[in-house]
């Protein structure tokens, strides 16, 4: 595989903590949610860093997969991730559960299932956790 851009980021403190890329574009405060023993505190959380991550490049591979169609998308096209932690079936650590909602106004119902299908297959996300985690994807 050919690298086209890399990046750094780096966390201490773990749900407790804080993350900041190298170049400090990013940096936020992490807290560990009530649901999960934590105090609630104000802060992000690695599952919603991952649901922002994989929701904006989900969306990113729609596009591209829609340009490649000739396809114009609303600028109102969106993606929802939903994602959830909990203990793992086997006892031995933590999955997730992800769950992406996409919105495509304008697009007939069968030519969205193609681009969202499209889409699926392109986002690195998606191939990232494809054998891993269900992700269970629904078009609104």
């Amino acid at each position: 595989m050919s690298i086209l851009y890399t990046t750094k980021t780096t966390a201490t403190g773990g749900r407790d903590g804080s993350a900041k890329s190298e170049d400090g574009r990013l940096e936020v405060t992490l807290s560990t949610p009530k649901e999960l023993g934590g105090n609630g505190a104000q802060g992000t959380n690695p599952e919603q860093l991952f649901g922002a991550g994989y929701s904006a490049c989900f969306l990113g591979a729609l596009k591209f997969v829609a340009s490649q169609k000739k396809i114009k998308l609303s600028e109102e096209t969106a993606v929802t991730a939903t994602v959830g932690i909990g203990p793992r079936e086997d006892g031995k650590g933590f999955g997730l559960d992800v769950a992406l909602a996409v919105t495509l106004p304008g697009i007939e119902a069968g030519q969205a299932r193609e681009l969202v299908d499209a889409a699926h297959i392109v986002c690195p996300y998606s191939e990232a956790t494809r054998s891993n985690l269900d992700v269970r994807i629904s078009i609104n």
